[in-house]
This record gives C-alpha cells, sequence and structure tokens, in this order.
C-alpha cells in the first residue's frame, strides 16, 4: 500500500503560529510506491532556489556555488537573543557528532546560515557569528532586496518585530533545512532532539 509522509510544521521565534499562511507548503504528501521512511519528507516541495549573497569577505555566493554538496540551510539572525544561537549549536554540534564516524561525508556537507536582518548583519558581523559555532558553518549575507529572493525560495518567514531596549527583534521561522547535492529539499533536521537527533538525520539522508 503506497504511504504519504507528512512533513513538520514550522516552528517560530515565538510561541504564536507566525507562519500560518505559508504552513500548507510544509503539509506536502511525499507519496511514492516505496515506504516512507525511504521517501524524503520533503520531497517535491517547492523548497529552495537561486540566490546571490554575500560572504563573510563580501565575496559574492551563489546557490549554485554549493552545487554537488549537501547542505542544511537555517535562515536567522545574529542579534537573536535565544533561538538562534540554540538552534545553530544544536546542527553544528549535530554536524560534529555525525563527523566522527562518517568524516569524508562531513566534509563534503555545507552548512549555511543566511540572516533576515541584513540592515545589521554586516559581512562581517555575520562572518564572526558563524566562527563563534564552528569553522565549517558559512554565514551569509546581502541587501535587503537579496535577503528576501533567499527567504521566499526556502519558504522561510521574517518580520521586524517590536523595538525593545536594546533594539528591534525579528520574527522568524525555525528551521533547519536538509539538501540534497542536486539542491533537492531532503528533510528538516529535527533540532528539537539534540545534536544526537540532528546526527541520526545525517546518518540516515546522507548518502
Amino acid at each position: 500500500m503506497n504511504q504519504c509522509a507528512m512533513t513538520k510544521p514550522f516552528r517560530s521565534s515565538r510561541p504564536a503560529a507566525l507562519f500560518a499562511a505559508l504552513a500548507a507548503l510544509l503539509i506536502l504528501p511525499a507519496c511514492s510506491g516505496k515506504p516512507a521512511a525511504d521517501q524524503p519528507p520533503l520531497a517535491g516541495a517547492a523548497i529552495g532556489g537561486p540566490f546571490t549573497l554575500v560572504d563573510k569577505t563580501g565575496k559574492e555566493v551563489r546557490w549554485s556555488d554549493f552545487a554537488g554538496h549537501y547542505r542544511i540551510v537555517y535562515f536567522g539572525y545574529t542579534f537573536c537573543p535565544d533561538a538562534c544561537p540554540t538552534d545553530v549549536a544544536v546542527a553544528m554540534r549535530g554536524l560534529d557528532l555525525y563527523a566522527k564516524t562518517h568524516a569524508k561525508q562531513a566534509d563534503e556537507l555545507r552548512p549555511i546560515f543566511i540572516t533576515i536582518d541584513p540592515a545589521r548583519d554586516t559581512p562581517a558581523v555575520v562572518g564572526q557569528f558563524a566562527a563563534a559555532f564552528s569553522p565549517r558553518l558559512i554565514g551569509l549575507t546581502g541587501s535587503a532586496a537579496q535577503v528576501d529572493v533567499a527567504a521566499k525560495a526556502f519558504a522561510a518567514y521574517y518580520a521586524k518585530g517590536k523595538a525593545t531596549a536594546g533594539g528591534y527583534l525579528m520574527d522568524h521561522s525555525r528551521i533547519a533545512y536538509l539538501m540534497g547535492p542536486q539542491g533537492e529539499p531532503i528533510t528538516m533536521l529535527t533540532l528539537d532532539k539534540g545534536p544526537q537527533g540532528v546526527a541520526q538525520d545525517l546518518e540516515h539522508w546522507v548518502k
């Protein structure tokens, strides 16, 4: 019997369901004649696409530059007080755990952090943020228009939040996408299960 795997819902930087308007994009059936366990949860989803951003040195980086590599993609911002540092730390620790038993595959995997706050996240700031978590992590920023193109390609929600004494916050979805060598969406990493859960996800899906 054919089985349909339903993707997991969005998590946002706030308890409220900020991303309800785009939730339908992730409630996509992954149906085939194969068992659901063998079918990537995001197979066929309209997630991922061309973008041009800049790295910590100001060098242009395109989505196509990562062709042939598995990729982890996370949208956040460096001034984030808790959610982004927590998520990125879990993802990178998970990658480190995975690397202990799959060193070659881990070396070919590209973890990418894309800011949704380019007004404050300059190339240098994004570079410092990424380096604080791992030398593997690639931090990217760009103009507001460039960031918007990337966010829309990955169905990533973001919006400027309320001002606080320390400056404004950003509302945003919290998803670490695992993307395949051809840029195809595979799954959302289970950050809520900690580094071990991320390592298990990578072991299962990275071939």
